[in-house]
Formats: C-alpha cells, sequence, structure tokens
C-alpha cells in the first residue's frame, strides 16, 4: 500500500442513492455495509486503478453501469474506492478523484469540510 493526499471536494450525490438501492450486491462484493454516501478525495495526480479490482457488474443488478471496488484505508479504516466503469458516449469520472466508501459517514465522523486534506491508503 502507499498514501496519496487529497482535498475533500463535493460531489454530484449520485453514489448516495446507488449505494441504498444496492446495498446487498455491495455487502456481497465487500463484506461490507457501506454508509450511503462516499467521500470525494480530489487528488493531484490521476490514480490508476490496480489490475482486476473488484466489480459490481451491472448484468448483476439489471443497471447501466458497472463498478470497479477498490480496497483501500482512510483514518485507519478498512474503505472501498468505487469507480465506476466508463461506458461509450459518456464522460469517464476523472481520474484523480477517488469516491471512498466505508460503513460510517466520514464527513461527520472525521469533522471534514470541503478543502480539507486527507490521505488515502491504496494499493
Amino acid at each position: 500500500m502507499r498514501t496519496v493526499k487529497g482535498r475533500v471536494t463535493s460531489g454530484e450525490g449520485n453514489f448516495s442513492f446507488w449505494i441504498r438501492k444496492l446495498s446487498e450486491y455491495y455487502h456481497a462484493k465487500t463484506g461490507m455495509t457501506f454508509f450511503p454516501g462516499t467521500l470525494n478525495v480530489h487528488l493531484d495526480e490521476d490514480y490508476e486503478l490496480p489490475p482486476d479490482p473488484l466489480r459490481l457488474n451491472k448484468e448483476e443488478y439489471g443497471g447501466e453501469v458497472s463498478v470497479q471496488i477498490v480496497p483501500c484505508r482512510i483514518f485507519g479504516r478498512t474503505a472501498f474506492i468505487l469507480r465506476p466503469v466508463p461506458r461509450p458516449g459518456v464522460e469517464p469520472n476523472p481520474k484523480s478523484v477517488l469516491e471512498v466508501a466505508t460503513d460510517i459517514g466520514l464527513r461527520v465522523a472525521y469533522g471534514l469540510k470541503d478543502g480539507d486534506l486527507v490521505e488515502v491508503e491504496v494499493p
């Protein structure tokens, strides 16, 4: 594992809806029940996911988007990076933004606000 640093940033709130809706699927993949929302961390550089990450495939839940899932750690806690698989004709999410999911609301638990510097341990 290595540590990357980035700033907390607000997202669109889309993952909160999908985490609630697909909670059972994420739990089956990760063994964790996610808090309904991610912490967006904007890095100074792109982060390439490791080869062959876990995936929640769209066919598994009857959806349109597959999600890559990569274990990480934040504040010493087990967490997961969630990154949608790029789709033709749809602008991909920036590789410099990590969407970090875990079992608690990180903003509230650690008093985080936009612009705060955080460290994420990544593979």
